[in-house]
């Protein structure tokens, strides 16, 4: 019997680590699918990629649950709001910089979301932060300096802000599922595309964007809300449930590392030395503080 429960739970554990390494490579490609967008913008591209990316879910918690995803996003509550938002704000953020820096420099600031996580979950919940985290955090903090220094205040500078401001995004949307007791993500994913929606169509209309793209463009968003961001967080919800933190976090490395090079594969973009540099010290930073809490457990994962 012993054996038994072993086996299965080797089983679980190999399967965890797939799931979630492929949810980390359906990510690394958001960067190389904005470059391939040719005429539409930040707004126009996340209208197409939510609509296709809430049609997905929609479908998925149904059937998932056999509940209307309207009923768990009002169980969700306030925090669920706040998590929506957070995430449309990520979203907004994430396709800006891509498109206005280099897809290293993008992805490698995108990963200091979980220390932005810890430090907001030290002050608004009152979470304890170990000290490996603290010090990962103000290696961090300087690698970031070593990333951004070769960028003058143009359009490269501004890529980075909003990287970073998409990593804070994210940091909320963890944040905001802690103080509702849950870290179920699809229904706060749900909510964020019709947030997202409802957001880019208002921008749209007063920017005086037109609401129609090209089928080419307007393909390529639709298929990464699907392809990406829809089934990349539902097989990454599948394989947390039986990985370890530590875990988690370097695996959420392939995103980071694979982002860079489906771009250099495909389209020939390189990194500066800055980025090689800083992003080389930030995955040391990560790592090293993935390695020293993996005898930490994530907490359990609610069924919607």
């Amino acid at each position: 019997m012993a054996v038994a429960l072993s086996e299965n739970s080797s089983d679980a554990h190999k399967h965890g680590l797939f799931f979630v390494f492929a949810a980390g490579v359906l990510w690394s490609t958001v960067g190389l699918g904005i470059r391939l967008i040719e005429d539409a913008v930040v707004w126009q591209i996340l209208l197409y990629r939510s609509i296709s990316m809430s049609g997905f879910l929609y479908l998925l918690i149904r059937i998932r649950s056999g509940k209307s995803p309207f009923t768990l996003i009002r169980r969700a509550g306030f925090p669920g709001v706040i998590a929506g938002l957070s995430l449309v704000a990520a979203y907004s953020g994430g396709i800006f910089a891509i498109q206005n820096t280099s897809v290293a420099n993008a992805m490698l600031l995108f990963a200091t979301a979980p220390f932005m996580a810890a430090v907001l979950g030290r002050f608004l919940l009152r979470e304890p932060v170990r000290r490996a985290t603290w010090v990962a955090i103000c290696v961090a903090i300087g690698d970031i300096a070593i990333m951004v220094s070769d960028k003058s205040g143009g359009v490269a500078l501004m890529g980075s802000l909003a990287a970073l401001g998409s990593a804070l995004g994210f940091a909320v949307f963890t944040v905001a599922l802690r103080w509702g007791k849950t870290v179920e993500m699809l229904p706060s994913v749900f909510l964020s595309g019709l947030f997202a929606i409802g957001i880019t169509v208002y921008i749209c209309v007063a920017q005086g964007l037109p609401l129609s793209i090209s089928a080419h463009d307007g393909g390529i968003a639709m298929g990464m809300g699907v392809f990406q961001v829809g089934a990349g967080l539902v097989l990454y919800t599948i394989g947390s449930r039986s990985l370890p933190a530590a875990e988690l976090a370097l695996l959420s490395l392939a995103e980071v590392l694979l982002g860079p090079f489906w771009v250099w594969l495909f389209l020939g973009e390189r990194a500066s030395m800055y980025t090689l540099v800083g992003g080389l010290i930030l995955l040391v930073a990560i790592a090293g503080n993935a390695l020293s809490g993996k005898r930490r457990t994530p907490p359990p994962i609610t069924a919607p």
